[in-house]
Formats: C-alpha cells, structure tokens, sequence
C-alpha cells in the first residue's frame, strides 16, 4: 500500500444548486495512462474516509479521483445533527449533482465514472446532470428492498429501519443509526427515507413519484454494472434486480461476487473498500475502465 499512501488528496469544499457546502477530498490521476475521473459515492452512514485508501490506489490506476461527505454526515455536517434537515432525496438531487460538477470542472473532462457504494450508486435516477456519467459501477447496490431479503434478516431490517429508528427519531432528533450496527447517526429524514424506500422497494424512484420532470431514472442509458457479494444480506439477486428494473432503458449487468474466489472468507455488504479486502480491487477498477 506504499505507493497509494504517497498519493496526497487535497481537501476541498464545494457547493450544491441550494447554497449546502459539502466537503471532500480530491486526488490527481497518478501515473502515465490516464482514465476517465472517478466520483466515489459513499453508502449510507459511512464517512468519506473509509474510501480514502481506495482513492488513492484508483489514483495511482491513472484517475482523478472524489470522494466526499454528503450533507449531514462526516466533514459535511454543519452544527448539531438534531438540527440537520438533510434527506436522502437531496444527497441524489442535490449532493451528487454538486459532486460530479465540482469533479468535472476540476479534472477537465467532459464525463466520469461513478463507482457507488450501496445507496451511493443507487440514485442515479434523481441525478439532473446523469448524462456527464460515463458508467457506474455499483458496489453492493439494490433496492433495500425487505420483501426481497431472507426472511429472518427481513424481520430484523424491517423492525430496526421501521420500528426502532422512527421511534428514537422522536425523541432524539436525529436517527441513531450506529444503535443498530448502520454506520454513523443520520440526519432525521434520511433515516425516515431509508425505512420507506426499503419497505416500498424501487429505492430512489418512490422520491419522485408524480414528479415527472424530477424524474429520470428512464433516462438512464450508460452502462450500469451492479456488484453484489454472495455472502451480502441486504444486496442479493432479488433486491439488485428490484433496483436495476428502474433504470429500465440502461445498460445493465449484475455480478454475483464469491469472496473465495479472492481468497477472502467473507466481503457482505461494507467490506469491498477496505484495505484488508483490495483483492477485489482490480476487478472494480476493470469495470471503471469499461472492461
């Protein structure tokens, strides 16, 4: 990992259509061969520096690359998070929009490659700017959707995003993701969304329901690959295709992942981006390249 570490990022800050700062680190594409620019997307309850090691190693892969908070969470949270109004409707409309402008104008091109991370890569749909994107390239991306996990999984999701995160909203103010094993605490709508969203199933797409000119998950026609580990509770067969169906005019595939097949145990849902895990790597960077 000696050659990824010496690939310095810049923090920068950028700002959404609505005035929200959001801040983020940018590296410049390393070595001779240079590829299309990169926007990594985080999941939802994960701070941009998980990602800062795979950052760095797709810079040295010849990318400029973004990685970023969204508002709410990490470096992009302005004062206490019980006064954060963030939704997950504005990390798609707003943050990511904002996000692949700011990485456009900064790298020269005229589009990137969006590697998202489960909720990151899931919401192309409410994106205004989708065109400038080359290709996605989903890590653990579905619908969330309950009725498409197993059942006893199922029933836990269902009472942690329904049941016990609604109700310690209430009281807190915030949604206390981390009580439940789900990354850090959220902003009070995100953590309503997430709960509606995966118990509707199409994810994104219940956000803009008779909002047509909101809309464009129809208009999605860039290749989108979605990756999924075999050993993942949340993003499987049935919940990756309940996803993919709304992008209904996009160039598609999902990829089943065996964790043995990389000499790993285990991959689920988060561990794709850690340092432990970068046998995976080059076959994400494979896909970002178009192979």
């Amino acid at each position: 990992m000696s050659s990824a570490a010496s690939l310095k990022p810049q923090r920068v800050e950028f700002f959404c259509q609505d005035g929200v700062a959001l801040a983020g680190h940018f590296f410049s594409a390393g070595g001779v061969d240079k590829g299309l620019p990169v926007l990594i997307c985080p999941a939802t309850g994960v701070k941009q520096h998980f990602y800062l090691r795979f950052a760095a190693w797709l810079a040295n892969q010849g990318h400029a690359v973004l990685v970023f908070d969204y508002r709410g969470i990490g470096l992009s949270l302005s004062g206490p998070l019980k006064n954060s109004r963030a939704s997950l409707t504005q990390w798609g409309q707003q943050d990511q929009v904002a996000a692949l402008t700011f990485l456009i104008e900064r790298s020269g091109s005229a589009q990137a490659v969006l590697v998202g991370h489960s909720a990151g890569g899931q919401m192309m749909g409410l994106m205004s700017n989708h065109a400038q994107l080359a290709r996605v390239v989903g890590v653990a991306i579905s619908s969330g959707w309950f009725s498409g996990m197993r059942a006893a999984f199922a029933r836990q999701a269902r009472f942690g995003l329904r049941v016990v995160m609604p109700l310690a909203s209430a009281v807190l103010g915030y949604a206390p993701a981390a009580w439940l094993g789900l990354g850090e605490n959220l902003p009070r709508a995100v953590g309503r969304q997430w709960g509606q969203w995966c118990a509707a199933g199409g994810y994104a797409s219940n956000a803009v329901v008779g909002k047509p000119e909101q809309d464009f998950h129809a208009q999605i026609r860039m290749p989108v690959t979605a990756f999924y580990a075999q050993d993942d509770d949340i993003a499987n067969a049935v919940t990756v295709a309940d996803l993919l169906r709304t992008f209904p005019n996009a160039n598609k595939q999902a990829v089943c992942v065996e964790p043995a097949q990389f000499g790993l145990a285990a991959l689920g849902h988060i561990d794709w981006f850690r340092s432990s895990h970068q046998a995976v790597w080059p076959l994400l960077a494979a896909a970002v390249r178009g192979e």
